[in-house]
Order: C-alpha cells, then sequence, then structure tokens
C-alpha cells in the first residue's frame, strides 16, 4: 500500500497509468467544470510522456474531462534518451511556452510541489493533497 510518504517509483507508476484507472477528485472535475464555463481554456502538463497519450486521454475522457486546449507530455526521449529535466524544471520551461505563445496562467493547480514551483508560476497556485506518493 501506498501512502504520502512513499517515494515516487517509476516502474510502479508507468503500471499504474497503463491501467486507465485514475480516479477524479470530485471537487477539482468540478472546479474543472466551471471553468470551462467562464471561458478559461485548460492545459494538462503532466510528467507523464508521449507513449502515454492514449490511456491518458481515455481515463481523462472516462473521468469527464473534456474540452481542454492542450494536453502537455514529456517526449518518451526524455526518459530514455538521458534528457532527464527535473520536474520543477521540465514543468516550468513548459509554463514558459505557453505564456510565450500568448497564454495567461491564471491558476495552476497540482499535487506535487514539483508540478507548481518555477517561474512562471501563475497568477494564482493551488497545491492538492496526494496519499500515493510524493516526488523528492
Amino acid at each position: 500500500m501506498h501512502d504520502a510518504s512513499t517515494p515516487y517509483n517509476d516502474t510502479s507508476f508507468r503500471e499504474y497509468v497503463a491501467e486507465g484507472s485514475a480516479l477524479a477528485l470530485p471537487e477539482t472535475r468540478r472546479l474543472y467544470r466551471r471553468l470551462l464555463e467562464l471561458g478559461v481554456k485548460p492545459v494538462f502538463l503532466t510528467g507523464r510522456t508521449e507513449d502515454q497519450r492514449a490511456i491518458t486521454v481515455a481515463n481523462l475522457r472516462r473521468q469527464g474531462y473534456t474540452g481542454w486546449e492542450k494536453l502537455l507530455l514529456k517526449p518518451a526521449a526524455h526518459v530514455a534518451g538521458g534528457l532527464q529535466l527535473s520536474a520543477v524544471a521540465y514543468k516550468s520551461g513548459e509554463r514558459q511556452k505557453l505564456q510565450d505563445a500568448g497564454f495567461v496562467i491564471v491558476g495552476n493547480i497540482g499535487d506535487q510541489w514539483s508540478d507548481i514551483l518555477g517561474a512562471p508560476e501563475g497568477a494564482r497556485t493551488f497545491k492538492l493533497p496526494d496519499p500515493m506518493y510524493y516526488i523528492g
């Protein structure tokens, strides 16, 4: 059994992703739908890799997430080719690309500190609890 003190394990996480069984937090899904109603164009930025795109999209849709603007995943070479950036460097770099493309980051939500740290952070940041693991 995992708990919040369990360090991230890439092998077991990839197995979990392949199941496509991640559940949505009802409050997060409700917020997501409200943001769509307000005209916000959500972007999902994940540490998952491109080879996990199909199962990630299927899981998101199964959990009631539709209508997003972008789903950003790491290139598979990011893991296999030794281009290992830290999660903070990768995600902040992708947010910078979004901002440079004209996006305004109104909110940044994540279950790991590495999801929300690093400039640009957005107008507001929200750290959600994660009962499964932490990324140190």
